[in-house]
């Protein structure tokens, strides 16, 4: 059995060869998305190595060796986090590795007492996902009439 090495470390998305290699992981994990909920005009997939360098998330990725496999992007507003991005390779789901970026945040990012996220509605394993994890639907919100998201909260014990 080989020995793998993985590690989570923080991303200069600011760096264009950064963003470019976060971008080619992006976009097959937000396709898959876009066919579960069959909607496919969400931002992400819209996204530029430009509009990524400049959107002013925190992003931490994960590695498997030396590959981008997974990566948690956020926001800070006072003491609430908002997840912007949860995304694994395809090739790399059901692994572990959206859980280990999670908790991750969870652990590394100070003062924070709320994470909140968002998903389609209609994203089943990702809605699975975030109420395994311990979030509480907060709303639902009717995009258009293709389009729901439920949006979690999470209350962080400290």
């Amino acid at each position: 059995m080989e020995f793998r090495e993985t590690q989570i470390r923080k991303l200069d998305v600011t760096n264009k060869e950064v963003a470019e290699i976060l971008l080619k992981l992006q976009v097959p994990s937000y396709m898959v998305e876009a066919k579960l909920i069959n909607f496919y005009d969400i931002p992400p997939l819209k996204d530029t190595v430009e509009t990524l360098q400049n959107c002013g998330e925190e992003f931490f990725g994960y590695f498997i060796d030396d590959d981008l496999c997974g990566a948690i992007a956020y926001k800070m507003e006072e003491k609430t986090l908002d997840i912007h991005r949860l995304i694994v390779q395809p090739n790399h789901f059901r692994k572990g590795i959206a859980n280990q970026l999670l908790s991750f945040i969870e652990e590394q990012v100070e003062g924070i007492d709320t994470i909140i996220v968002s998903t389609g509605s209609e994203n089943k394993p990702a809605v699975e996902f975030y109420l395994n994890k311990g979030f509480t639907i907060e709303k639902l919100v009717q995009v258009n009439e293709q389009l729901s998201l439920t949006c979690f909260e999470k209350k962080i014990a400290r």
